[in-house]
């Protein structure tokens, strides 16, 4: 259900008389404090003098009741692909009953692959141990595990499929040294873990290298993920820009934000190359929802982004210094008020109403910002990716997975796979949730009914899809359960596929 408003006319006159056209926006309140802190986040937007026309549309909980398992309705893609532009309260997707995250669906339907998260301290005025903070996250968006194929493969192992994609990374990659460079940062640091996932994780950071390559004005880092997360949580400060895949991008995020003062106060981006959505981080909180007291700042923040998105700087200069005044001034909802450092605690309107009373204003101890105009191209940098050129890709073997229940016999269940070999495809190794068991497996290894059987041709010679096919049939013919096979494969001679842990 689409519901068309305007905030108003569809031209406005500037201070220096010239006619300005208002840019339409998609507006969705959302689910539980969603619709207080989008309205709080409105009633400013007016009174900085944004040039936008509204479109609100409805998600959420009652779409999702009305049988759209998106939680979005087609007339609202229609009103999204028109605008082009979303601002978002946070929804409440429902438990089970196959439904899908509405941010994911968006994100992935609309193009949005970059998030961007700024994760700023407010130091003293909201409590932190990392009073100088100042980072963002730029976070792939649409891959990783988040490309939702996820399987149930027997009765004890669920799997899910991790994608990386070079074109995917390499714009992503792109973006976060663009968005670096157009924001006069100095610096750009990956986080992945390919001393683990060699393959997906490595391609991350192989691509990260090239791209850094380009641009020789800014520092460039590595880090493993584990140890870069620790050093962010313990020096912030130490970090710039990050660029990462889209879990470790989601989960740290949410880490950054909330060590530099609150997950309440901390906006969102997602940018595409055609449409753009903009949020606040958190969820929709239903059990604070009707009550007046959500902190309606992660949301105004990202209001922020959409005006500088949509070349509003001077709208986005007057809303950000006068919630930083705000803030300056004590002027505190309940999730940050402090005693001894907030002056008054208010609820989401009052909230609003102290930003709205600051408008003109800037802070006097926080850093006041000055929005240029053009400052974020509205959409991907100018050059995203380089188109690959295929390899000479030769298939040399199969991995077959089977369901198989345990305890078993190993060396049984080899006898029966090696009966079902083919001369110039032999079993060359069984593993179990990717360690090896066979040949030489130890007894103490744990095993699930879940098992990995290798056959590899000897000398690296091509095979068909319809040796792999016959195979197939031989193990059906042996009784075994497979479940799913994977193809091994080299590219231009080099192999793509790991070794076994443990072989």
């Amino acid at each position: 259900m689409m519901n068309a408003t305007t905030e108003s006319p569809a031209c406005q006159l500037s201070a220096d008389g010239s006619q300005q056209v208002n840019v339409p926006i998609t507006v969705a309140r959302g689910d539980g404090i969603g619709p207080e802190i989008m309205e709080a986040t409105l009633k400013v937007l007016k009174a900085a003098g944004a040039r936008i026309a509204i479109e609100e549309i409805e998600i959420g909980e009652k779409v999702y009741g009305r049988g759209h398992l998106s939680g979005i309705e087609e007339s609202s893609w229609e009103s999204l692909r028109r605008t082009k532009v979303f601002l978002k309260a946070p929804i409440t997707t429902p438990q089970g009953g196959g439904v899908k995250s509405l941010n994911v669906t968006t994100r992935k339907t609309l193009g949005l692959y970059a998030n961007v998260r700024p994760c700023v301290s407010y130091s003293p005025f909201v409590a932190t141990k990392h009073p100088t903070m100042d980072l963002v996250i730029i976070r792939e968006n649409e891959e990783d595990l988040y490309a939702g194929i996820e399987h149930r493969q027997t009765d004890e192992v669920y799997q899910c499929l991790k994608l990386i994609s070079r074109p995917g990374t390499e714009k992503i990659v792109r973006y976060a040294f663009e968005y670096a460079r157009l924001h006069n940062r100095k610096k750009v640091t990956c986080f992945a873990k390919d001393n683990i996932m060699k393959l997906t994780d490595g391609l991350f950071h192989k691509v990260f290298d090239e791209v850094a390559a380009e641009y020789p004005e800014l520092e460039n880092e590595f880090w493993i993920i584990d140890i870069g997360a620790a050093k962010m949580a313990d020096t912030p400060e130490a970090f710039d820009v990050i660029v990462m895949a889209n879990l470790y991008g989601d989960i740290l995020s949410d880490v950054a934000a909330q060590i530099a003062g609150s997950v309440g106060i901390a906006g969102s981006a997602n940018i595409g190359e055609h449409c753009a959505m903009f949020e606040a981080i958190h969820g929709s909180a239903p059990r604070r929802a009707g009550q007046n007291v959500a902190n309606p700042s992660g949301l105004m923040l990202g209001a922020v982004q959409m005006l500088v998105h949509i070349n509003q700087p001077d709208v986005a200069t007057l809303f950000h210094n006068a919630w930083l005044k705000t803030m300056e001034d004590g002027i505190h909802t309940y999730d940050i008020y402090k005693e001894g450092v907030s002056k008054q605690k208010v609820g989401t309107q009052e909230f609003a109403q102290a930003v709205i009373d600051r408008i003109g204003q800037k802070p006097s101890t926080l850093k006041a910002v000055s929005y240029q105009a053009n400052v974020v191209e509205a959409g991907e940098p100018k050059k995203t990716y380089t188109p690959t050129v295929p390899a000479n890709k030769q298939t040399v073997g199969v991995d077959v997975f089977l369901h198989v229940k345990t305890p078993t016999d190993v060396e049984a269940l080899a006898v029966k796979l090696q009966a079902a070999q083919l001369p110039n495809l032999p079993l060359k190794l069984i593993s179990n949730r990717g360690q090896k068991v066979w040949p030489n497996g130890f007894a103490e290894t744990f095993h699930t009914d879940h098992w990995r059987c290798r056959y590899e041709n000897k000398e690296g010679q091509s095979i068909s899809h319809k040796d792999i096919v016959t195979l197939l049939a031989n193990v059906d013919a042996q009784g075994l359960d497979f479940i799913k096979t994977e193809n091994l494969c080299t590219f231009d001679g080099e192999i793509g596929w790991t070794a076994a842990q443990g072989s």
